[in-house]
């Protein structure tokens, strides 16, 4: 395959301003978009974002340079990223296009793709709009330029698909739940959600300005779910991340429930309702714990790259359905196209009213194993410093000093410049330690 010089994992991502993200270079991309997609089926694009001020801005560009390619646009305005890849498909569009930098602080943004299926763009679409990157823009003749629309009801259309997603004879009335939006693009949709079907929900991280996105709230920070949970004596929390599509929650004693716990819990249900097709997809991140408590269900497991879309790779290859990562990446290919937040948020609900049982009951026989995780942000070098002698030889000693009972991984952000450093453990010091030990030989030639 070809090497790409934009797209990264989960799409364009980076600072307002430098490298990709500024209005010369999304006019081209969105008119690059609109060349490759021009002249298949509805000869319509969708543009969704999250809450960032910067959102107004790229929102311009990308219209201007898709209806210079003869594009038609369909203007979303805050969405989450779930529900654009639901609207796309919806909409019958050629593709959905979503400007958010997801967990990421408000000074970032990115532009990633949904093709007309709902799921992300294939990779030879990708490559084929870089190559247009390349050539020089032209633009229609006038009366062949594209013309935006407003979609007005997009909300009230993806709040309706969430609530379609739980069985008609189950409520939430009675149950009390904070809701946590991170002032991201969930904050007029996921409170109207969990309310119409019945549960009493206490807001906070709703007000965005376009600065506070995932500022001390959110799947990102959890202490703010968790103490609102306390303070008001609610069943259950859910944070979601600033596009919606990560889900982190909180039991009623404010312990946080990541990410693998909730495909846990979601494969569980499935197995003993009869709905599991397969097995689960985890990544190389995802706990000990999961892998471990699925062998004691006959669940089988496999694990991916980390990436949200390399476990929807590996479950559409193998035909599964359930998978995510232990950052609240969640998929159900039978209810959701793409990761979606309210969705698996929904699913964990069902299993709670389904069995009778809290939340914290749920997860009681899973057994999670210490993670220590360590980010160690690096400049542009001339050589991989996950790839260097030193750093090499520190990951060898703690692999040979943990053995069988632990594991190490260390790579590359797929949307920023970090090195990630992960130790697991039965113990949470020696976790620790050893993170830190290959932390500090990364810092020392990464710098």
């Amino acid at each position: 395959m070809s090497e790409r010089k934009y797209f990264g994992t989960d799409g364009i991502r980076g600072k307002v301003g430098e490298s990709a993200i500024n209005p010369e270079f999304v006019i081209k991309l969105g008119w690059a978009a609109g060349r490759v997609l021009a002249g298949r089926g509805t000869n319509k694009v969708l543009i969704g974002k999250d809450t960032r001020i910067s959102g107004y801005m790229l929102e311009s560009s990308l219209e201007a340079g898709l209806s210079a390619a003869g594009i038609n646009i369909g203007l979303l305005g805050p969405m989450p990223t779930p529900a654009i890849a639901y609207l796309t498909k919806t909409f019958r569009s050629e593709a959905g296009i979503v400007i958010s930098a997801s967990h990421n602080p408000y000074y970032d943004n990115g532009i990633k793709f949904f093709s007309a299926d709902g799921f992300k763009l294939p990779d030879d679409i990708e490559l084929a709009i870089e190559a247009m990157m390349d050539e020089p823009m032209t633009c229609v003749e006038s009366d062949k330029l594209g013309k935006a629309t407003r979609i007005e009801d997009a909300a009230g259309r993806y709040i309706e698909f969430c609530k379609g997603c739980f069985p008609t004879e189950l409520s939430l009335k009675g149950l009390k739940m904070v809701v946590d939006c991170a002032h991201g693009a969930t904050y007029h949709i996921a409170p109207n959600v969990f309310e119409e079907l019945g549960a009493e929900v206490i807001e906070i991280g709703t007000s965005p300005n376009g600065l506070n996105i995932n500022d001390k709230v959110g799947a990102t920070s959890m202490r703010a779910t968790a103490e609102k949970v306390l303070e008001t004596g609610a069943d259950l929390g859910i944070a979601l991340d600033g596009d919606g599509d990560r889900i982190m929650m909180v039991d009623h004693k404010g312990n946080v429930i990541d990410g693998d716990q909730i495909v846990y819990i979601i494969a569980r249900d499935a197995l003993k309702n009869g709905r599991m097709q397969g097995g689960v997809v985890g990544t190389l991140m995802s706990n000990l714990g999961l892998e471990n408590g699925l062998a004691k269900l006959g669940v089988p497991f496999e694990r991916s790259k980390v990436g949200d879309r390399y476990v929807m790779e590996l479950l559409q290859k193998n035909g599964w359905h359930i998978g995510g990562e232990n950052s609240g990446h969640v998929l159900n290919l039978a209810a959701a196209s793409t990761g979606d937040g309210i969705v698996a948020g929904l699913q964990v609900l069902i299993a709670m009213l389904r069995s009778g049982m809290s939340l914290n009951e749920l997860v009681s026989g899973y057994e999670v194993y210490p993670q220590s995780l360590v980010n160690v942000r690096y400049t542009a070098t001339a050589e991989d410093p996950t790839q260097h002698q030193a750093v090499a030889a520190a990951v060898q000693e703690a692999e040979n000093t943990l053995g069988d009972e632990g594991r190490v991984l260390l790579r590359k952000s797929g949307t920023e410049p970090v090195i990630r450093v992960m130790v697991e453990s039965e113990d949470a010091d020696t976790s620790t330690r050893w993170a830190e030990f290959i932390a500090d030989a990364v810092r020392k030639v990464a710098s």
